[in-house]
């Protein structure tokens, strides 16, 4: 008895975008800011930090020990005094330091090991402090040097240097933000960071708008008024998160005083990583993996440098420093798709078996062409929410070609436009208009536009000989004429058109994912049903033949 082969329709990205969402979130996540003081960045400074502000004769480096001891004194003292736990980073014990706890198993990710301390502290329903965490990080630092002038008297001189030195962690939960830290270094000029979730913060403030939600793991499932929570995550900006650390360098130890900020003397904030999500939640989960899966094959080459100037909405060119690459991390969770671009990535994944993440990760704001200070922060937002909607666009438009679609039809032979030229055909199977198509690929969203020498170029390239700037004219004219391409008014770019997007995906996936396996269906690395099942439909041809009494070729 024959086999039945069962067969089940694919579940495309668009299926699920289109008839099977539940809710669609863009919200920032995680921002890791750098603490900095602009006026204290060269040697010369720290001498006039110490003798004009000071007040100091002679700018010794034991001024700015006595100051880091007193600050580490008073560290100590704050937690002895709110009962908060001390946990050494260093994993050795040291007796100097009274109220640590050493030995400590915590790893390199070390807000995911505070958490239960956090959690312990939100439920207490109150802003404070958690945990102080202490590591030996290398930092960029001052340190001084001695000299003589020819009189002999005594110099000190500062140079900027890494050196290993203590470091801070205060581990906050806080009534507005949630879960957060503010690391404070303990060597001058005491350079710091802070971090907080956005997707945490919302969380606090939808709860107090009384929005109702449910949770993802860090996100939200579903939401009873998706608009309204959508206007709360567009609300976290410069002057919330300026709040916040106000809030808490009022409360908090530090190695600056009143005095020292009214002279000038202290941290400016600016960006040093932030990632901007766009969270769409599945209303049927079970159709989740099958279809992540088909995505992350589909998208393997999304890393490439074409791809990314596409995408980051910047121009690469051969002096382009960075990696560009697709990686694949498996982890327990499943896959994770990161494609980077300089020091930045994109990332995309299945949270929590239910939703599909997009996460654009800004580790230089030089990368989108924003300024690094935090003031800037809305700007970065709005070009990372935009490179995460390229991305969705470029799924989308991969997934979308459909072999009933009236522009194929159309486009596989001559034609009359409207007003009663005629529009050649693009033949499927021509090797020109394969390599033409091929070339369009890799221009589905090219902000700058498609001209003639560009795209001729990769036509060339793809088709593997020679071809002409008049064939290339010809072919951008009855692409033109069957709708696939628009021309830029006043100008010699063209941009491709929806029915244009579907050709060019549709020509090219049909024949390097369909056609080009099916031809090697003989060889021995092809699956045996699928030799067997050719080779039963060439013998059945072989037998037509033999019945009409048709010759063979000689």
């Amino acid at each position: 008895m024959a086999a039945r082969v069962s067969r089940t329709n694919a579940v495309t990205v668009n299926d699920v975008l289109d008839g099977r969402k539940l809710l669609e979130i863009d919200c920032l996540d995680r921002v890791y800011l750098t603490l900095s003081v602009p006026n204290l960045m060269v040697g010369g400074q720290v001498v006039s930090f110490l003798t004009q502000h000071e007040g100091k004769p002679v700018p010794s480096p034991a001024l700015l020990e006595r100051r880091g001891q007193t600050f580490r004194r008073a560290v100590m003292s704050f937690a002895r005094a709110n009962d908060i736990p001390v946990i050494s980073f260093a994993g050795k014990k040291d007796n100097s330091r009274p109220g640590v706890l050493a030995d400590s198993p915590w790893p390199e990710r070390k807000i995911d090991q505070m958490m239960p301390l956090i959690r312990k502290a939100a439920a207490t329903g109150r802003s404070q402090v958690a945990a102080i965490g202490v590591a030996q990080e290398y930092q960029r630092v001052f340190t001084g040097t001695k000299s003589e002038t020819g009189t002999g008297a005594v110099w000190f001189s500062y140079q900027r240097v890494e050196r290993r030195v203590t470091c801070y962690y205060f581990y906050l939960w806080d009534e507005q933000v949630g879960p957060a830290f503010i690391k404070i270094c303990a060597y001058f000029p005491y350079p710091g960071k802070i971090w907080i979730n956005g997707h945490e913060w919302a969380k606090r403030q939808a709860t107090a708008a009384g929005v109702g939600f449910t949770e993802l793991s860090n996100g939200f499932a579903s939401c009873d008024e998706p608009a309204a929570l959508q206007d709360i995550c567009d609300r976290l900006g410069p002057g919330t998160i300026t709040v916040f650390a106000e809030r808490w360098w009022a409360r908090l130890p530090l190695p600056f005083t009143g005095t020292d900020r009214q002279a000038g003397y202290w941290w400016d904030i600016s960006m040093r990583q932030v990632e901007v999500a766009k969270t769409i939640v599945f209303s049927a989960p079970h159709h989740a993996r099958a279809f992540f899966e088909a995505l992350a094959a589909d998208n393997l080459d999304i890393g490439r440098p074409d791809n990314m100037e596409i995408i980051f909405n910047r121009q690469v060119r051969s002096t382009t420093h960075g990696v560009f690459r697709t990686a694949i991390d498996r982890d327990n969770d499943g896959v994770v798709v990161n494609a980077f671009y300089r020091h930045s990535r994109i990332k995309y994944y299945l949270k929590d078996r239910r939703a599909l993440r997009i996460e654009t990760v800004i580790n230089d704001t030089y990368d989108l062409r924003v300024l690094r200070r935090l003031e800037h922060l809305d700007e970065l937002v709005v070009k990372a929410r935009d490179v995460n909607r390229r991305l969705l666009d470029t799924i989308r438009v991969g997934q979308g070609c459909v072999l009933a679609s009236p522009a194929i039809e159309r486009v596989a032979q001559p034609t009359l436009t409207e007003d009663g030229r005629r529009a050649p055909a693009l033949r499927f199977g021509d090797p020109r208009v394969m390599a033409l198509t091929g070339a369009l690929c890799l221009n589905l969203f090219a902000v700058t536009g498609i001209t003639n020498n560009s795209l001729r170029a990769l036509t060339a390239r793809l088709l593997g000989t020679s071809y002409s700037t008049s064939q290339m004219t010809y072919d951008l004219r009855r692409l033109r004429a069957n709708g696939l391409i628009h021309r830029i008014e006043h100008t010699h770019t063209y941009t491709l058109t929806p029915d244009g997007q579907r050709l060019a995906i549709f020509y090219t996936k049909l024949h390097n994912r369909l056609l080009r396996p099916l031809t090697a269906a003989d060889q021995p690395q092809a699956p045996p049903t699928l030799r067997h099942a050719l080779a039963t439909i060439d013998q059945h041809v072989e037998d037509y033949i033999t019945r009409a009494r048709l010759k063979t070729a000689a």
